[in-house]
């Protein structure tokens, strides 16, 4: 069995390994600076390696716990582990990383030491987020995404950077604040941050419904659900090829993390209550937003959407109290992490050579790119949920724990294939099918060794996923039933 820290090597090591490679790096010999990142980024993914290969499927109980007092005077403690929920996302976002060092390796050619520390800083931060098991250093390490992801949109992003970077700052700051006095309420009835005590706390209704809507706000918002999505496409846009993998793989899974881990176990009551407001929301996000991104002209916005479109499905499957809903939208979560980071980073690939993201640019790409334009297929497959491929097995689970608990929700949610494989397949017909459109595309090279290597990584995860993903929900089957049946027992009368 492991006797190190796990969980904190995976925080802080990529933390420190971002700060020597800022020490290192200079724009006149960025090489240094490029492999100690990419060395950073294995050996931090590396480290997660036993926490699946040690996890215990069969308790429901957090594992690789870390406990040190942090406050004593407010009773705060350093208190890290991880349960069958969020297990598999502090080793999505080591892999994410090493996937962004490498797309970055010849394309970042300015600053290139503080765009590589900056998402190795991030990546530590954000295994922080899903690892922590005391409520305000979550509260500190989900507020402090913020600050990498804004540098990376404001520094490394297309024309309109700054005002992406500063609308994504202020849409999810604004629900983070209501978060904080959410938490201190807690700790004012409870007297420490303590999760599991929260959990176990007897919430009247009324301040159930109230905290409930503060979680909703600073969580929904960084899903982004609708109608708080619009920071979402403009700052895919405007961020860099790295920033939008990023953000789509892991930093969206952060509301939607949140909301198992504070608003359902802390609130079960008001959640049954407002349920129905959420699963309308989701429905919404998932055919309203499917059909915005018919129309989308830019590939970035289109992929951006669809992303939304996605987690619209996610809630969707928390919100309907089903076991097989819940595991459904935790495993899209991490299949939405694969294919829409693989989405972008082909974008990214296109974008490399022609500079132009519009898909009129475009045309016949796959007479001079055959082997990019078969990833391609893959992932545009998976993103419209062809069995076989990840995609289709959250979206399946979802659809069928919709139909066990209302045929029409289940009908609605069914509905968004057909709008995802429109959206998705009429960009691959004209990106990527036809007569070589112009001279630009007649000139453009197929993939390098790189660009191959984290695709095919992806490609490969993708497929294994859609064909096994026994591994992936024999981890969170006993979490989520523990979780399901304590939303479940705990029946308030509801306000008159």
């Amino acid at each position: 069995m492991h006797t190190y820290p796990i969980l904190s090597i995976a925080i802080w090591m990529p933390i420190v390994f971002g700060i020597l490679v800022l020490a290192i790096g200079s724009d006149k010999n960025p090489a240094p600076a490029r492999w100690l990142a990419l060395i950073g980024s294995i050996l931090s993914l590396l480290v997660t390696i036993p926490l699946f290969t040690q996890f215990d499927n069969s308790s429901a109980a957090l594992q690789f716990v870390e406990q040190a007092n942090w406050i004593e005077r407010f009773n705060i403690t350093y208190h890290l582990g991880v349960d069958g929920i969020s297990m598999w996302f502090v080793v999505l976002t080591a892999l994410i990383t090493v996937i962004v060092v490498i797309a970055a390796w010849e394309v970042i050619t300015k600053n290139v030491a503080q765009y590589l520390a900056a998402f190795l800083i991030l990546s530590g931060i954000m295994a922080g987020v899903f690892s922590s098991a005391d409520g305000l250093l979550f509260y500190v390490f989900f507020e402090a995404t913020l600050i990498p992801m804004y540098i990376i949109i404001g520094v490394w992003g297309g024309p309109n950077r700054v005002y992406a970077a500063f609308k994504f700052f202020l849409y999810t700051l604004m629900g983070s604040l209501l978060m904080l006095i959410a938490l201190l309420y807690l700790y004012t009835q409870t007297g420490t941050f303590d999760l599991a005590t929260w959990h176990a706390a007897k919430i009247a209704m009324t301040p159930q419904i109230l905290l409930f809507i503060a979680f909703f706000l600073a969580f929904a918002v960084k899903v982004p659900m609708w109608p708080v999505h619009t920071w979402l496409p403009d700052a895919h846009v405007e961020a860099p090829t790295g920033g939008s993998v990023v953000l789509a793989a892991i930093m969206l899974k952060l509301g939607a993390y949140g909301f198992l881990r504070f608003s359902l176990p802390i609130a079960p009551d008001a959640s049954h209550y407002l349920a129905p407001v959420v699963i309308t929301l989701s429905l919404i996000a998932v055919i309203y937003i499917g059909l915005v991104a018919l129309v989308q002209e830019d590939m970035k916005k289109l992929v951006a959407y669809s992303s939304i479109a996605h987690m619209g499905f996610v809630t969707l499957g928390f919100f309907i109290f089903n076991q097989l809903g819940v595991e459904g939208a935790i495993v899209q979560m991490i299949s939405h992490g694969f294919v829409s980071g693989a989405m972008f980073l082909c974008i990214g690939v296109l974008y490399d050579r022609m500079h132009s993201r519009q898909i009129a640019d475009y045309g016949g790409v796959v007479n001079v790119m055959p082997k990019f334009a078969a990833f391609v297929m893959l992932f545009a497959m998976a993103n419209c949920g062809l069995p076989g491929t990840s995609g289709f097995v959250g979206e399946f689970m979802v659809i069928l724990a919709s139909v066990q608990f209302n045929f029409w929700i289940g009908f609605g949610a069914a509905f968004t294939l057909i709008l995802g494989a429109a959206y998705t397949l009429w960009m691959y017909k004209r990106v990527y099918f036809g007569a070589v459109a112009n001279d630009h595309v007649k000139n453009l090279l197929d993939i390098n060794r790189r660009e191959f290597f984290m695709l095919a990584v992806l490609a490969v995860l993708t497929l294994f996923m859609g064909l096994y993903p026994k591994p992936f929900t024999d981890v969170m089957h006993v979490s989520v039933e523990n979780l399901l049946s304590h939303v479940a027992q705990s029946k308030l009368p509801l306000p008159q």
